[in-house]
């Protein structure tokens, strides 16, 4: 495996640790199976593409952390950096949040690069129109960082896979949740653009559904260092429940003047409708504390999370986040695709993708028609800080959302893929 890294130094990997059981399993029998006879790798090189945030408000649960997932995933799947006797190499940039800058990108790594597959993609805008010029150019594209619904639903396209979470499966868990324990009127500050819409319209809808009511809402410019009018009119709303529809660090920005305006202790509910484990930590766990979430992945939660989450750490010196994780898995399962179908032939793999079950010991599931990978989410609550026992413990698992829960019903999808 080569890697070619823009403006972040490459890490050198080390020795590969030993396996969990399961996930061992899973990659030698991947390893066991034969290629065809007449294997066709364009330019003799399957070339994946990192395309992420390095340095912005969502840099920490993806950024280098996403790199190293995908490095991870070629290491695991064959030690000396190949795939049907040709070489896989890891490329990555910075998209910076921008749409246009992360078009021309992906636009110049098909082109001039020869990249086969872009993954990551944490900004919904940018996930957008990545998309839409891998559509046009033919090839794959695994999202992993970005959340809108739009990505499988009215803009969905036959060569992109959501792989990790999306706003409808973070809004039915933690929403139905809280709804649930009698705190039924809701107030949303959301970030003004496509994903914070996106993630307070569903989160809107399981409130109703479920028998609560939105009294207000307001909007944020992207990114935000100051929510203290904002805070302040959520405030005045009487609202059992104030919902963050942001991400990164307008999240733990808005957490923190949460608590120092002394919100919570009021008798409001804060709930962030996205929070990653690096949010958490960033936060600590007196601030964080008592927080209801949806994720899609959790490091400390069986012995084969646990045993990829410590291999991580030890190049990344901190533990996964669940884009990290989908990234990982997304990697290892399009080079299981790749190897099974014998091209890198975005629509041999993609059917490919679409005909298997994917069990990898981090994600179990199906990939749907409007490519959509439907697996369980898990409903956490923040631990308390005497409730931690040992470094980045800091979830109790309080429910798993089935996969038939945490994805938006066919029935109701507007992609054009489905067959209603």
């Amino acid at each position: 495996m080569s890697t070619n890294t823009e403006r972040i130094p490459a890490r050198t990997l080390p020795a590969r640790a030993a396996m969990p059981t399961r996930l061992a399993c899973a990659i030698a029998l991947t390893g066991a199976l034969a290629a065809p006879a007449h294997a066709a790798v364009s330019d003799d090189v399957v070339k994946i593409g990192v395309l992420t945030d390095m340095a912005g408000t969502y840099a920490d649960f993806t950024g280098q952390g996403s790199v190293i997932a995908a490095q991870m995933a070629v290491k695991d799947f064959s030690a000396d950096g190949t795939v049907l006797g040709k070489k896989i190499e890891v490329v990555s940039a910075d998209h910076q949040n921008k749409a246009d800058i992360g078009a021309e990108r992906a636009r110049s790594w098909i082109d001039r690069d020869q990249v086969d597959v872009i993954t990551d993609l944490v900004a919904t805008t940018v996930a957008l129109s990545v998309m839409d010029v891998a559509a046009q150019k033919n090839k794959v594209v695994l999202v992993s960082g970005a959340a809108s619904l739009p990505i499988t639903n009215e803009r969905c396209n036959a060569n992109t896979v959501h792989w990790v979470y999306d706003s409808y499966g973070l809004a039915a868990g933690t929403a139905k949740a809280v709804v649930g324990t009698g705190k039924k009127n809701w107030y949303f500050i959301a970030a003004d653009y496509a994903a914070g819409q996106a993630m307070m319209d569903g989160a809107a809808q399981v409130v109703s559904a479920s028998g609560g009511k939105v009294v207000g809402s307001t909007k944020h410019p992207f990114p935000n260092a100051d929510f203290s009018s904002f805070l302040l009119s959520a405030q005045a709303s009487g609202a059992h429940v104030i919902a963050l529809a942001n991400g990164g660090q307008d999240t733990i920005t808005a957490i923190k003047q949460a608590a120092e305006f002394g919100i919570t202790a009021a008798g409001q509910t804060l709930v962030p409708i996205v929070l990653f484990i690096n949010d958490v930590h960033a936060l600590g766990l007196e601030t964080a504390q008592g927080l209801t979430l949806t994720e899609g992945f959790y490091w400390n939660r069986d012995e084969d999370t646990r045993a990829f989450a410590r291999r991580f750490f030890e190049q990344a010196k901190k533990m996964p986040s669940m884009a990290q994780a989908g990234v990982y898995s997304s990697v290892l399962n399009y080079l299981k695709a790749v190897e099974k179908t014998g091209t890198d032939d975005a629509a041999a793999v993609m059917k490919y993708l679409k005909s298997t079950e994917i069990d990898d010991g981090l994600f179990k599931g199906r990939i749907r028609a409007d490519g959509k990978f439907a697996h369980d989410m898990l409903l956490l609550e923040v631990k308390k800080p005497s409730e931690s026992k040992e470094p980045w413990d800091y979830y109790h698992v309080r429910a798993v959302i089935p996969a038939s829960d945490a994805a938006l019903p066919l029935a109701q999808s507007k992609c054009p893929l489905v067959k209603q």
